[in-house]
């Protein structure tokens, strides 16, 4: 009888490439292939690729030529490329490395299970083999993207904006409950257009209603919220359920007049703090994470200033800041890479710095403070958990110290929510012990 071939999926990239990879996955195991999950001991590798920066790029490439070389070593018989990179770069990569034994581009399933001898289960789509922790998973609403930004070449590479119908997204969300998550994080390149395309009208409170009254979900949280038209009605949402977590991650690029014009976005300086202001005042205890491209061609030094500004009187909960990249076929390529990669580094370092003061001043804040946490892992001489404060990979963690456990607490168990108060803090994790006491739901 032949042995069955080995397969694995190495995913490269954002969490939506993850939910892709997830849902290749689970198609190849419903097919009665043989996954596993080490690809050191696979005979066929398949690469779902990022190419949205150059540094992602470049881990593409690596990791692509890697699989190359193993496979002409005789230790893996055929590779695969899938995902953004090759939707974007297909003939270049072709020529340049013809080793691969086949290129796919985004959601590309029923031609990559051909390839393997297999055949799309199409009813069985939305269903995922879980790569994350299962307490917690991603829940992609829509794919593609329909904004202009002249930085970004998403659209390019996924397309135009589609959502995701409701009763879909509602069966998924339910088969992710029924293997044990607890925790949503709802994820697209702009949650905010959610519905516009189906429902000729922006439909994400609606969804985040729906997707509440799933028994079994304790966390929804909200990711990639775009800032020139987010709704209202969402920010009602976010403060009236008590299921959706009082956090949202709004990803605003700058702050300066001229660089957002520039950059396409479509929002003002002050449309921008009116939006930071409306969202504060409707839900006090909202933590807002946002992104920031520092570099870009006509930033200069005024309107970097101007950022670093904006960053200390703002006080976000997090942020996270990216160099400008050149991308081809972009409407910023024409501007050129101006801006010094010494210039470009420099600035990320000064307001990374700004960003780990305020960061540590919020956390000093906490001590003493009550959360609701979910504990996620064991590493060493802790219990490692979230707050309704944290996205996971991306924010700060709680270290549960083993040797501050109340005697009823002799066994944590990771999946689980417990109530913690915070005993210590550094510049972006939290230190705490469990508490016996109940405490006013937090989100």
């Amino acid at each position: 009888m032949k042995r069955k071939e080995k397969i694995s999926v190495i995913t490269l990239g954002c969490s939506k490439n993850t939910v892709d990879s997830e849902r290749l996955m689970n198609q190849i195991k419903l097919n009665n292939l043989d996954l596993i999950d080490n690809p050191n001991n696979a005979d066929t590798i398949i690469i779902n690729t990022c190419g949205f920066i150059e540094a992602a790029r470049e881990e593409s490439i690596n990791t692509i030529l890697e699989a190359v070389n193993r496979k002409q070593e005789g230790k893996v018989n055929k590779v695969i490329v899938a995902g953004c990179l090759s939707e974007r770069y297909l003939n270049d990569l072709q020529k340049e490395i013809p080793e691969v034994d086949a290129y796919f581009g985004t959601e590309k399933y029923e031609g990559i299970l051909k390839e393997l001898g297999g055949e799309l289960k199409y009813s069985l789509l939305g269903e995922r083999y879980l790569t994350s922790p299962s307490h917690t998973a991603y829940l992609k609403i829509s794919e593609g993207c329909d904004h202009p930004c002249s930085f970004c070449a998403i659209p390019i590479m996924r397309g135009k904006h589609k959502s995701k119908p409701i009763e879909e997204l509602i069966k998924e969300a339910e088969f992710l409950v029924r293997n044990n998550s607890k925790e949503l994080i709802l994820i697209a390149q702009d949650t905010t257009d959610y519905g516009i395309d189906i429902y000729n009208k922006r439909a994400l409170s609606e969804l985040l209603n729906e997707l509440s009254k799933i028994n079994g979900v304790e966390w929804i949280r909200l990711m990639y919220a775009y800032p020139s038209h987010f709704p209202d009605d969402v920010i009602d949402t976010i403060a009236d359920n008590p299921k959706i977590c009082k956090y949202v991650d709004i990803p605003l690029q700058h702050i300066s007049e001229s660089v957002l014009k520039s950059m396409r976005r479509g929002v003002t300086s002050k449309r921008t703090k009116e939006l930071i202001t409306k969202l504060r005042d409707r839900i006090p205890e909202i933590t807002i994470r946002t992104t920031f491209i520092v570099g870009y061609p006509n930033e200069t030094e005024k309107d970097f200033d101007e950022l670093c500004s904006f960053v200390q009187e703002t006080k976000f909960d997090r942020i996270g800041v990216f160099t400008f990249s050149v991308e081809e076929n972009t409407s910023s390529f024409i501007l050129g890479d101006p801006v010094s990669e010494e210039i470009k580094q420099k600035r990320k370092d000064i307001l990374m710095e700004l960003q780990r003061e305020i960061s540590q001043e919020k956390n000093r804040n906490l001590v003493g403070k009550k959360l609701k946490v979910l504990v996620e892992r064991i590493e060493g001489d802790f219990f490692i958990g979230r707050s309704y404060r944290d996205a996971p990979e991306v924010d700060g963690e709680i270290l549960i110290s083993k040797n501050e456990l109340e005697n009823n607490y002799t066994e944590i168990e990771g999946g689980d929510f417990y109530t913690i108060e915070i005993t210590d803090y550094n510049d972006y994790d939290l230190y705490a012990k469990i508490v016996n006491e109940e405490i006013e739901e937090q989100r």
